[in-house]
Formats: structure tokens, sequence, C-alpha cells
């Protein structure tokens, strides 16, 4: 009996080792199995990653492959250097690039720019793949064909020469209030040089916001919606992870564009009952409200558009895109001018002798549309300005189906193909010495003024800029008020004259200046 147990004991124990081996040989074979089909995956992935660019690459200048597979430069382009771009441009008309399996086509030949610009049968606008989360998938800059026309030409009433200058007192009130500010904050510093690129950002944030919300808007909410903005440009980057995930640039961008949308739509209310009890029109607000309401008893094909009531959350989302269209665009031109006539002394004294001139010697006479059009040589500052150091470089569009842009090369089918604006702007057969600035350039029939192709500061076509004039009035008020009241310094350092790109184009030293007033008449500096 002692020897059958023995046996049986040996006999189990010999079953429970094989079992053991069994199981861990099977464990290993599917461990194996696991990481050979992870493996496997992956190559597979980056395989296609690779061929999808080559084949859609086919003949355009860039990399011969992604030497990073599937997020491709994405790192790089965390952090865009201008040169980087420059380098793009000068490869060829049509340059690509893949990140996270988007391919990007870049076009920077001033015909092609065109081409695309116009072709919304082939294109439409996208700025940045998380741009239709933030803005809004029901945003009108998002609709495409005659529903966007359509749209349009009931924002088209709002930026006339005739409602500008219903907003311009909101916009001289702001400069006054910026000027004495701007000269505050220099005189605590002791006058020394101190960065001003946030002060920029924020005076021109206010001035839109009156321009557009007028009194509806309340000091705190400007100054709230002007120090978050800057997370807004942050997220909208033309790289960014294309996932909202809290507490990242998209999601703060996200949170504070909701936010300004939520004040927008009350005041849109506010403006809807201002108007319907005869209130004058004073902003943006007030004049669509007033186009609405005036509708309602016409039947011109203009008042058509309007006989609908738009939502406040519709004016709201509206009223948004125009602060993103103008802020970081008008911040940098605001950046870029401020140190240009500081660094050419003879080209802001010419500005202040005009401005004493249309106002017949009176500084303080308020500005208005017939003082600003006799502003020659202002208007021609500024529009040089916009051409050197043009504040929007480039504009993404996606392909909505295969474009052939050339007779060689056809955008797939939701590619991202961007139209370049710097070069058509540096273009030396159109703008002799175009690294130089020279106002006198844009006199009424020199060369720059012929040659209006190359002219894609805001673009063309159907997505043309609808605050073209907006601009050069805001900055001929802006420029003309600051050169007579105040005078600014500039600290010129080794990176002023670099570009920085944070959606658009900034000087790389964030702007060193120093403001102190100024008598107008006799041009004494006052301390």
């Amino acid at each position: 009996m002692d020897t059958y147990n023995s046996t049986l004991e040996q006999v189990v124990s010999s079953t429970g080792s094989s079992n053991t081996l069994l199981q861990k040989g099977l464990f290993s074979l599917s461990e194996y199995s696991k990481l050979q089909l992870l493996i496997t995956f992956l190559v597979a992935v980056f395989t296609y990653d690779q061929i999808a660019y080559q084949l859609r690459k086919r003949n355009l200048a860039g990399p011969a492959f992604k030497w990073y597979p599937i997020i491709g430069p994405f790192l790089d382009s965390l952090d865009p250097k201008f040169e980087q771009y420059v380098e793009k441009w000068n490869s060829g008309k049509l340059s690509c690039v893949s990140i996270f399996h988007k391919f990007v086509i870049i076009a920077s030949d001033r015909d092609l720019a065109r081409k695309i610009f116009q072709a919304q049968k082939f294109v439409k606008p996208c700025v940045v793949d998380v741009a239709v989360k933030i803005l809004r998938p029901t945003n009108w800059v998002f609709l495409d064909g005659k529903a966007h026309l359509d749209y349009r030409k009931s924002l088209n009433g709002l930026f006339t020469k005739t409602a500008l200058e219903q907003y311009l007192p909101h916009i001289e009130e702001i400069v006054d209030k910026y000027m004495d500010k701007f000269v505050e904050l220099s005189k605590e510093n002791n006058y020394e040089p101190q960065v001003f690129f946030h002060e920029m950002r924020e005076i021109l944030c206010a001035i839109s916001l009156r321009s557009f919300c007028g009194d509806y808007i309340t000091e705190d909410q400007i100054r709230k919606i002007a120090d978050d903005y800057y997370l807004v440009t942050a997220a909208l980057e033309l790289v960014n992870f294309p996932i909202i995930l809290p507490y990242t640039k998209t999601w703060y961008g996200k949170k504070t564009a909701d936010n300004a949308m939520k004040i927008f739509e009350n005041c849109a209310q506010m403006a809807k009952d201002h108007v319907a009890k005869g209130g004058k029109s004073i902003c943006v607000m007030d004049a669509w409200c007033k186009l609405m309401y005036d509708s309602k008893n016409k039947d011109d094909e203009t008042s058509r558009l309007y006989h609908r009531e738009f939502t406040n959350r519709e004016v709201s989302e509206a009223v948004f895109t125009f602060l993103f269209a103008s802020q970081d665009a008008s911040s940098s031109l605001a950046c870029w001018i401020f140190q240009i006539l500081a660094d050419r002394p003879d080209v802001l004294e010419k500005i202040r002798t005009e401005q004493l001139k249309v106002r017949d010697n009176k500084p303080d006479e308020s500005v208005s549309i017939n003082m600003i059009d006799k502003m020659e040589y202002t208007n021609m500052v500024i529009k040089e300005t916009l051409r050197y150091r043009p504040p929007v470089i480039m504009v993404p569009y996606v392909v909505k189906k295969n474009f052939p842009v050339t007779e060689t090369y056809t955008a797939p089918k939701g590619s991202m193909l961007i139209p370049s604006c710097y070069p058509a702007l540096h273009d030396p057969e159109v703008y002799e010495n175009p690294d130089e600035f020279i106002p006198e350039r844009w006199v009424e029939g020199g060369k720059a003024m012929q040659n209006k192709k190359n002219w894609l500061v805001f673009g063309c076509g159907p997505h043309v800029c609808l605050g073209q004039t907006y601009v050069m009035i805001t900055f001929a008020t802006l420029i003309g008020k600051f050169a007579l009241n105040t005078n600014w310094e500039h600290k010129v350092t080794p990176l002023s004259e670099k570009i920085k790109v944070f959606a658009t184009i900034f000087p790389k030293d964030d702007l060193l200046l120093n403001f102190k007033k100024r008598d107008p008449l006799t041009g004494k500096i006052i301390e």
C-alpha cells in the first residue's frame, strides 16, 4: 500500500509538473504572438503612412520621406520658425509636408495662391482642424457655396464707410484712454524701455470690442476677454494636438471662446432692445440689428436677407469671428508700425505734419471719415507696413474634392492646401527693394498700385476679408492720435527685425518701447 501511494504521488507530481510546463509554454507563446502582432501592426501602419505620403507627394518639393513616422515634423511645428517657412517658399511653387497623416500643400506662387483663394468649388477655409470645435460648427465662416455668399451679403452693410463712421467715436475713446495708459506705464518704469507686446494686443482687442459691442460690453468684460484671448490664439496655432483634452491649449481656448460668445449673446439682445426703441446705431451690433429691424418693412433683394431674425447665438458667433479675424492680425500690425515709426523719425515727422494739416491745426478735432480720406501719407505708411510685415502670411484651406492645382499636380481630397501671401508681397518685380520700408511706393499711379494682383494682405475671392476698410480707418485714427500726442522710443535689439510666428507675426523681442506725452502743436515732450 505504501509503495502504491508513493507511486501515485510521483505520478500526480509528474502530471502537475507537465501541466505547469505546458501552461508556461502556452503563456510564452501567447505573449510572443501579442508582441509579434503589435510589431506587425506598427510596421503596417508606418508603411501605409509612408506609401500614402509618397502617393500624395508625387512631384512636389518636400522631404523625400517622413523621418518621424505618423507625427511627421509635429515637434518642430510646436515652435514654428519664420525661416522654415521661407525655406518652404523657396523650395518650389508647391511644396508639402505631412503631420499626423494630414497632408499639407503650401503654395508660394502668387497666381497659384489667387487660384486657391478663388476656388470655392474645390476648397473651403479650415483655419486649423480644431477651429471648427472652438469657433463652433454652426459658425457662418464654415458655410459653403451659396449659403456662405448669402450670409456674407448680410454682413457687408456693417463695414461700409457710412457704417464705420458710426463706430469712430468708440475707436477714438479707446485710443485716448490707452495713450494715457501707455504713458503712465512708462512713467512707472522711469521711462525705461519695456515689453509692449501684450499692451498692443490689449488696445486692439479693446478697440474691436467697443466697435462691435458698443456700451453693451462692460470694462471688466473687455479686460477679461483681452487678457484671455491669448489662449484662443494659442489654441488655433497652425499645428496643435487635434483632440481637445482637459487643460490643454485647445481646452483653454475653447473655454475662453465659449465665455466670450456668452457675453456677446447678452450684448446682442441689448442691441435688439435698443434698436426696437428707436435708439441710435453706434456699433456693429446696433447696425446689424437696425438692418434686421428696417428690412421688415422693405422688399428689395438686400432687405430680404434680413427678413429672418438672426438669433443672439448667430450674432454672437459672427461677432466672435470678427474678433478672431481682427485680433491677432491687428495686434501684429500695431507692433510693427509702432516699431517702424520709432526707428524712422523722418517718416513719423511726415505723419505729424499731415495730421495737423488735415485737422486745420486743431489737434483736438474729432476724427471723421472725410478727415481720414485726406490722410494720404498716413495711409501709405499703413499700407506699406502691411506689405513689409504682412500679419497673415498664409491661409489654410481644406480640399473638398480632388483639385487640379496645376497641369501636373492634383491636390487630393481631404488634404490641407495653404496659399501664402508673403512671397507675393515681397516680389522684387513689383516692389523694388522689397525688404526696405518705402511708403512712397504707394503713390497713386506707381507700380505697386498698378499690380493689384500682388496685394494679398486681405486675401481675394469669395472669402476676402470683410474688414479691409475697418483696418485702414482704425489705424489711421490710432497712429494719427498717437503721433500727435505722444512720443515713443524703441530699444533696438538683435531680435527686433527677426520675425516670431504666433498665429500672425511679431518682432521676436516682443517690442521694447517707452511713451511720453507730447504737445501736438509745439512738439515739446512733457514728463
